[in-house]
């Protein structure tokens, strides 16, 4: 599952050679080294941890503990049976589950089961009604005799099934199971669809299972419905047959064991595009309008099928890979064996994907079929070992594909998304203590999974790392997992102990948090490196092991020592004929961690131009804006032609308002020619800034040969600045099919015009919205409405409150909807200070109307982290 972390980002809204030496090494007093953890058994056998103080009672509770299922029943196989009434929402069930004990005798079988109501329970072939209690969540059944586990048996269910929601989490906003969209076709704008979410536990809403993540089984399934309809799910296609009511039953077959929480149906009316990898059937379902785009919407599935097939040694293991849009869906993809669902924001036009593919939630979903659904995780708290790899997939296609700058900078962002998050609560990477499970999809299960393989692929090298994963995926297919599977087969390969590996980065808390000082001795010839490890909260190791590489620079020349940084306190001394130009720690950059250093402004300077590696180039020229350094000017002209696109993205954001003329040039070979349509969009923004009369030419050529979203909508900026008339005539022209940054400056266009003409553009599109662009979006169509007549804003009020209600599936027209609110009230609020008599009571009334709508819409608000930063936004008394 891919988990999109947008609340960070409304967060922020709100608010040369080188050659091997002897390297000598200096310890302080020895420090005690990351101590060793009892894996599996950690809190289950031992008392909650407690430091034994003065006055400091021990604790006498076991600390909570998130276990593996208990595997009473092996699930064989599930056949089951569906057709559906829409108006209701219910699933109209038949089921037949093969199973027998998984090793101990037992005359009972406890199924999950939620929000269903049983019309027949009973052995398959016999007309006999099994005994059973029914909680509303798991169904209890007396088999009537004891079975061993040499006994298969099958049992029959006729159901039906109401698939309500209680719940949800940042990463999965409804458990629901099974989702009706537009069920009675009552939005015309809308099509009708039925899907299924299944992770975590959520598919025993519309079929009885053992809803577990250690289960698995073969499976067949039979959906009925309407001739018009397409269906999709597990494995292959066998049958399709038309019934005389109208009605079409399509069977589809998986004769692969896979867990039930992969279990997957969809139905809608979608386009089918059939593609193809070696002899394996590859299909994207998308909505008819996008079936042109359907190749591009999945570019690269094969060429990623066979690039993951190889990198591994293990070929795509399924019979199929479908990949399916649909609307409204609560998460931003899922792994469904097979068949992978994404939500509706992937699904583009050709030109609304230039420099914006889907490369990395197709690789990250396609990666678990690998990890996650060959080999899944034996529990919960065990998540990164779908997620974490999943994730890493991210960087080795983007590697492959890419390069490594492109790669890096993922690693650099994905890093820092962990680093963001720790901020507010660290916990084991193997989480145990859990509290519940959808709370292991957070940046530490994806992050820092992701970036905790890097380490260990870079500590024990390329071969070793992928010959192992090989064997990992072979020795374990078809099996739950943990990470010690995952450690002894790294260990069989590379003859390494890395016990000191997982034990630090898996089962322990944080990351190292390093302060380094360099210096030069020149009496013993010799370049100081002193680091310090800082980190304290509790549940992080003391000191952390840390295998990396350090580069000194000098003479021309750089030096690779390999050192070991294993001590509280430890100092480092490296042969040195002249004082260094740089000493570079951690010269791979992999290694996840905070570091703070002393490097000087010289020092910097010398690494955006000498090192090698994307994160040496970003972090100096970040820094160096930072010192405002005198150098900046030339570190900036030099940026603009760097390899990597965000470099020189850096660079444009940084220019100052003067230009020369050579950076002028510059820029407008950058805006005309520049690979990246962020460097060209940016670049016409600056040269409209250093006020460069070639601007307006240079963006007029954009709006004509332009497909990019951003370059457009940079230029129609520019042209409007520059001739209102001709800017607001294109914003016309260009406003039908707008999307994205182009649809933002088209909203900000007609805004600034005041025109109430604009309004019905602003309410057709409300609803198609989403992401960054629902916040700016939202914010226009209030202020524009908010500039009519009473009936005009009453409308705009009405509107914005069924937006912002809770039963809108996208988080963020919501947050949209309620921050233009928000900003309403505020304003109304600030006419009313202004005003006098009558005028006054009205704008306080009706700020005082918003405010209670606002606070009915937070109290209904279903996401909790949602509903938190609602109570960010800035409110004016």
């Amino acid at each position: 599952m891919k988990k999109i972390l947008w609340l960070l980002c409304i967060t922020l809204i709100v608010g040369a050679c080188s050659t091997q030496k002897p390297v000598t090494t200096k310890t302080e007093p020895a420090q005690e080294l990351v101590a060793e953890v009892d894996m599996d058994t950690l809190d289950v056998t031992a008392l909650e941890e407690e430091e034994e103080e003065e006055g400091e009672e021990v604790a006498t509770t076991l600390s909570p503990y998130s276990p593996s299922a208990q595997r009473i029943h092996d699930l064989l196989h599930t056949k089951i049976d569906v057709r559906f009434d829409w108006a209701k929402e219910e699933v109209i069930g038949k089921a037949t589950l093969k199973l027998k004990p998984y090793f101990n005798p037992t005359s009972t079988l406890t199924l999950d089961a939620k929000g269903m109501e049983f019309k027949k329970v009973q052995f398959a072939g016999k007309d006999q009604p099994l005994k059973y209690t029914y909680d509303g969540q798991q169904i209890v059944i007396q088999l009537g005799r004891s079975f061993n586990r040499n006994e298969e048996y099958s049992i029959d269910f006729e159901y039906i099934a109401r698939p309500k929601g209680d719940g949800g989490s940042d990463a999965i906003t409804s458990n629901q199971g099974l989702f009706f969209i537009n069920p009675r076709g009552e939005e015309m704008d809308k099509p009708q669809q039925i899907w299924t979410q299944g992770e975590t536990e959520w598919n025993s809403r519309w079929f009885p299972t053992i809803d577990k993540p250690n289960e698995r089984c073969t499976q067949e399934l039979y959906v009925t419905v309407d001739k018009k309809f397409k269906t999709l799910s597990n494995g292959l296609l066998t049958t399709s047959t038309n019934n005389a009511d109208g009605t079409r039953t399509d069977y589809w077959k998986m004769d692969m064991p896979h867990a039930p929480y992969l279990f997957m149906l969809a139905v809608g009316d979608f386009a089918i595009v059939k593609d193809k990898w070696r002899n394996i059937e590859v299909s994207y379902y998308v909505e008819p309008e996008y079936e042109a785009d359907a190749r591009d919407i999945f570019a690269h599935t094969p060429e990623m099928l066979e690039f993951f097939s190889n990198k591994l040694g293990v070929n795509y293991p399924w019979p199929k890979f479908s990949q399916i849009v649909v609307r409204d869906y609560v998460s931003g993809a899922m792994e469904n064996t097979t068949a992978v669902v994404f939500g509706d924001f992937v699904q583009k036009h050709k030109w609304e994907l230039i420099d914006d593919s889907n490369d990395k939630i197709v690789a990250h979903e396609m990666f678990h079929h690998w990890f996650g659904d060959y080999v899944t995780s034996e529990s919960w708290p065990n998540l990164t070992m779908n997620e974490g790899f999943a994730n890493y997939s991210e960087y080795l296609w983007f590697e492959h594909k890419y390069g490594s700058d492109y790669a890096d900078h993922h690693l650099y962002t994905e890093q820092g998304g962990y680093i963001g998050s720790a901020s507010g609560g660290i916990h084991p990477l193997i989480h145990f203590g859990v509290a519940d499970k959808d709370d292991m999809f957070d940046a530490h299960s994806y992050n820092k999974g992701g970036a905790t393989l890097h380490m260990l692929r870079r500590h024990v090298g390329d071969e070793a790392f992928f010959t192992a994963l090989k064997n990992y995926l072979t020795q374990n297919a078809f099996k739950p997992v943990e990470a010690h599977n995952l450690r002894l087969a790294m260990e069989e390969v590379s003859g390494e102990d890395l016990n000191w590996f997982f034990n630090q980065w898996y089962f322990s808390s944080g990351h190292p948090q390093l302060s380094i000082e360099y210096s030069y001795d020149a009496t013993a010839k010799e370049a100081v490196m002193q680091v310090t490890q800082n980190q304290s909260e509790k549940g992080v190791p003391g000191v952390f092991v840390l295998p990396v590489a350090v580069d000194v620079y000098a003479e021309g020349r750089s030096t690779r020592h390999n050192i070991r940084v294993d001590q509280r306190e430890q100092t480092f001394r490296f042969p040195s004929a002249v004082q260094p130009d740089l000493i570079n720690f951690d010269a791979e950059r992999f290694l996840l961690a905070e570091i703070e250093d002393n490097k000087s402004e010289e020092d910097l300077v010398f690494q955006f131009k000498n090192a090698r590696k994307f994160m040496d180039r970003n972090e100096a020229i970040e820094r160096l804006i930072g010192l405002e350094s005198d150098q900046i000017p030339s570190i900036l002209s030099a940026a603009l032609n760097d390899p990597f696109y965000s470099i020189r993205s850096i660079a444009l954001d940084n220019l100052p308002a003067e230009l020369p003329a050579d950076v002028l040039k510059k820029l407008r070979d950058l805006a005309q020619n520049d690979q990246h349509s962020e460097v060209r969009a940016k670049s016409l923004a600056a040269l409209a800034e250093s006020g460069d009369p070639q601007t307006l030419a240079v963006a007029k050529a954009a709006i004509e040969k332009e497909q990019a979203l951003s370059v457009r909508a940079s230029a129609l900026g520019i042209i409007f600045e520059e001739d209102e008339a001709e800017g607001l005539a294109l914003a016309e022209k260009l406003g039908e099919n707008a999307k994205g940054p182009l649809l933002e400056t088209i909203a900000g266009i007609f805004t600034e015009n005041g025109d109430a003409k604009y309004l019905p553009f602003f309410e057709k599109r409300l609803k198609d919205v989403d992401g960054f662009t629902a916040i700016s979006f939202f914010e226009s169509y209030q202020i524009l409405a908010s500039r009519g007549d009473q009936a005009t804003l009453d409308k705009t009020i009405e509107t914005l409150t069924s937006f912002g209600a809770s039963t809108n599936p996208s988080l963020w027209r919501r947050f949209g909807a309620v921050k233009a609110l928000n900003d309403l009230r505020n304003d109304f609020r600030v006419k009313a200070r202004g005003a006098s008599g009558a005028e006054k009571t009205q704008f306080s009334a009706t700020a005082d109307r918003i405010a209670k709508i606002i606070d009915d819409l937070k109290s209904k608000e279903t996401n909790a982290e949602l509903k938190a930063v609602y109570d960010q936004l800035p409110v004016i008394k």
